[in-house]
């Protein structure tokens, strides 16, 4: 009865795929303090830890996602009312990304030629959601806009003193998705759970990328460079 029994256990280990913790997030998140919370991993050559990235706007996180905004036309009676309604309504007040800047994506297609296919296309992204907004404003004051990678456990994971962390992984092709909840110590729950929960399932739905180009899922979009619409109505 005891060999049966650890034979069953061995296969539900077997046949536990690494994401599936984060396929039906649950409001008991695995928090852990910021300095023994799980990093980034990343090659051991110089020049892949030199590959930066760079702070995304709010609307390239949503198209990134596949996530569809919010934004509904003025009206002409309460114009500036109205534009404050609508920042407001962007999903996702308390969380911030970084996106790998442009030289990361050109050095990634060039170490990859020079090393003959043994370099690195691997790309990351990596989603911070923090429990309130106020908590998310203090932070990107002190997180610099551009980092290297080589950096981004030093400073933007265990350099958050006081606070806990909940993390999740998830490889989509040429991209893998890093997500942290950041929450104070001693907290108990998380308030932003829903937004947490949206975000997850989103990555969890997303195809996997198949080049750097295709980063935010828009076909016109051949970079990774946010583009401003040309008309804006005022």
């Amino acid at each position: 009865m005891e060999q049966k029994e650890k034979k069953n256990k061995n296969k539900k280990q077997k046949h536990q795929h690494p994401n599936h913790q984060t396929t039906k997030p649950s409001s008991d998140f695995s928090f852990k303090p910021s300095s023994d919370v799980k990093g980034l991993r990343f090659g051991g050559q110089f020049i892949v830890k030199s590959f930066t990235i760079r702070r995304a706007r709010p609307l390239e996180l949503l198209r990134l996602l596949s996530f569809p905004p919010t934004n509904p036309k003025p009206t002409n009676n309460n114009t500036t009312t109205t534009a404050t309604n609508n920042k407001n309504k962007l999903p996702f007040p308390s969380t911030t990304a970084f996106l790998p800047t442009n030289f990361t994506i050109l050095a990634h297609h060039a170490w990859h030629t020079l090393t003959l296919g043994l370099g690195t296309k691997k790309s990351k992204v990596l989603l911070f959601v923090f429990e309130t907004e106020t908590m998310k404003a203090a932070v990107d004051r002190v997180w610099p806009p551009e980092i290297p990678l080589g950096e981004v456990n030093k400073r933007l994971i265990r350099g958050l003193n006081g606070c806990e962390m909940a993390r999740f992984k998830f490889r989509k092709g040429c991209i893998t998705f890093y997500v942290y909840a950041v929450r104070q110590v001693g907290s108990l729950g998380f308030s932003c759970a829903d937004d947490l929960r949206a975000i997850l399932q989103s990555v969890v739905e997303l195809k996997d990328f198949l080049d750097h180009t295709a980063m935010l899922a828009m076909p016109n979009q051949r970079t990774i460079s946010f583009a401003p619409p040309v008309a804006m109505a005022h």
